[in-house]
């Protein structure tokens, strides 16, 4: 296919190839991908800068994404590639490989620099979704710290950089400069730009801003980065966002009630911190979602009204096809149960071949999880609607998915229906999707609510 950029791609792309280290932060839809293969593949052929580039990204990024894009383009099928995936002896095998660029997921980036016994000796890196290097412990971030001096060139790509705040910011920017805008250690980072918030005595729960801090590492970072969004620069399809309300009768209602006193009871001193606020609420939406795992690793089954209400929803799609998000384990069973019961079919999009039927429109129904479908994958292809079957308090999860269907290429309106349970949790987290507040005090905040309203 012939390449016709976008005058934004080619303003990207050059900035790729003009700076040896660049942050590129375009949302989802913008082509990064086309973008950055393009500026590769214009530095190894017609400047002869760099001869040999490694890719790090989500699995099944690095399997289709970045190998579909390379086929699709007229102007890069030069590039010759290999995608180090699978097992040791398979990696091993495409590592040794005569290609331009590797191609390798990111839980494989230790193992590559620790363990493979190759040489790391790639003269520009490409990260896509940098924001999984936010980790300044992980060690994928400080195996690719010890060889980051050798490499001369690196790109960043993500669409959120700080999901949680700009803390997340220091560890990113680390794997691009090695700490020469936001300091090398993350003590220096924190001294810098922000004070403790949370504390109990000399323990520090969380962070925030010093004032005039936010502009001051915009500026500190502003010489390596470049930032657009999707609605300025592309004609994207109308994204419609709605909820289908669920309502607990008085008997499922007083089971979540009682489940989560319960769960308020073994609290230390009954008290909401950030160190119980996650695993709190993580209890809190299952039962929402209607079923919990217990403590022997089952599940106990509370209710059964989103999944009447998913069934609704599919049956009014009339044929159309239906991606459903889902997060625990649980409702995936449980979905899959009731598709069942209904003869439907449908698969989830976690292998390959099934991620193609549903770009073909083949798929019914395709079930996903935020953190394993959520960056990168295209699915415009195959549909126009998404149903959010369960929550997550991750506004990163959240977008990317959503931007599964809502990208370039999608020639339909795309709706989004939240299934929310009232009157349980679903209604914070939902208020905090909508108002963009991802930080832990709204995670904190909502847990807190549900005490109060608990107690009332």
């Amino acid at each position: 296919m012939r390449y016709e950029p976008h005058d934004y791609q080619v303003y990207a792309a050059e900035y790729i190839k003009q700076h040896d280290v660049a942050a590129v932060l375009l949302e989802c839809g913008l082509g990064k991908t086309s973008i950055t293969l393009t500026a590769i593949n214009d530095l190894m052929f017609d400047s002869f800068e760099i001869h040999k580039v490694l890719v790090i990204a989500p699995i099944r990024v690095a399997k289709m994404s970045w190998p579909d894009e390379i086929e699709k383009w007229d102007h890069l099928h030069g590039l010759r590639y290999s995608v180090a995936v699978g097992t040791e002896a398979e990696r091993i095998k495409a590592l040794k490989e005569d290609a331009d660029i590797y191609l390798i997921n990111r839980e494989n980036v230790q193992w590559l620099i620790e363990k493979s016994g190759l040489p790391f000796d790639y003269d520009m890196v490409v990260v896509d979704e940098l924001s999984s290097f936010k980790n300044w412990q992980a060690k994928r971030f400080k195996a690719l710290m010890k060889v980051r001096p050798k490499v001369k060139r690196v790109v960043g790509l993500t669409g959120t950089p700080s999901s949680n705040g700009l803390m997340d910011l220091f560890a990113e920017y680390k794997v691009l400069d090695i700490g020469q805008r936001l300091g090398r250690f993350i003590g220096q980072y924190r001294n810098a730009y922000f004070k403790p918030d949370k504390t109990n005595g000399h323990i520090v729960y969380s962070y925030k801003l010093l004032p005039g801090a936010e502009d001051a590492i915009y500026a500190r970072i502003s010489d390596i980065t470049i930032s657009m969004k999707s609605a300025d620069h592309l004609i994207m399809p109308e994204l419609v966002n709605s909820r289908y309300t669920v309502h607990l009768d008085k008997k499922e209602l007083l089971k979540y009630v009682r489940m989560k006193q319960d769960l308020l009871l073994k609290l230390p001193k009954g008290e909401v911190t950030a160190a119980n606020a996650a695993a709190l609420s993580g209890k809190l939406v299952q039962m929402a979602n209607g079923a919990v795992y217990s403590d022997d690793g089952d599940y106990e089954k509370i209710h059964d009204r989103k999944l009447d209400a998913l069934e609704d929803i599919i049956e009014a799609a009339n044929g159309k096809p239906v991606l459903v998000a889902y997060w625990f384990r649980h409702d995936l069973e449980r979905i899959e149960g009731r598709l069942a019961e209904l003869k439907m079919d449908f698969c989830r999009l976690d292998k390959d071949i099934n991620i193609r039927r549903w770009n073909k429109g083949s798929v019914p129904v395709g079930l996903i999880h935020p953190a394993s479908a959520g960056h990168g994958l295209n699915l415009q292809s195959g549909g126009n609607m998404l149903v959010w079957f369960g929550l997550t308090w991750s506004l990163e999860l959240y977008q990317q998915t959503v931007a599964r269907l809502w990208r370039q290429g999608q020639k339909n309106t795309v709706s989004v229906i939240h299934i929310i349970a009232a009157k349980t949790i679903d209604e914070q987290i939902m208020r905090a999707l909508e108002t963009k507040d991802h930080t832990q005090r709204a995670l904190i905040d909502a847990v807190k609510a549900e005490v109060v309203i608990d107690g009332s």
